[in-house]
């Protein structure tokens, strides 16, 4: 079996709500995103002869998607007051509503589904939120 990864990393506020401790606060993480493809055949095509994919279409794909949240608050969807949102809008800041509380094992099932609806043979997802600590998702193979 052949398996490659490629890896971004984007910067983001998030919090997580209905949580006691200091993540309940609002607070910034650099994410580092490590993913992961497998195969057990490379390919015959002429472009792609002895590859599995092209690296390049594998880490443009996931270079757009951390490109995609990049920046900005990251929050569950509803978990601020309507005149909370309304007052971070009227100043401009950029938020992201996700339908699950933003942790880094959410995070990895989300890049690990993504890069799935794109067609990659994905094998595994690794989200860091810190450089010693990782939340990895993986399905049955």
């Amino acid at each position: 079996m052949y398996i490659l990864e490629t890896e971004q990393s984007f910067d983001s506020a998030h919090f997580l709500s209905n949580y006691i401790g200091k993540c309940s606060n609002l607070h910034g993480h650099r994410w580092r995103i490590v993913a992961r493809i497998r195969a057990d055949k490379l390919s015959t095509e002429t472009q792609t002869r002895d590859m599995v994919i092209d690296f390049g279409d594998f880490k443009d794909a996931l270079k757009k998607l951390t490109d995609d949240l990049d920046h900005c608050l990251i929050m569950e969807t509803g978990t601020l007051k309507p005149a909370t949102m309304t007052a971070l809008k009227e100043e401009n800041f950029r938020i992201v509503e996700v339908p699950f509380r933003p942790t880094a094992e959410r995070f990895s099932e989300y890049f690990y589904r993504r890069l799935k609806a794109l067609a990659f043979p994905v094998y595994n997802v690794s989200v860091y939120e810190t450089p010693t600590n990782c939340a990895t998702y993986q399905e049955d193979c």
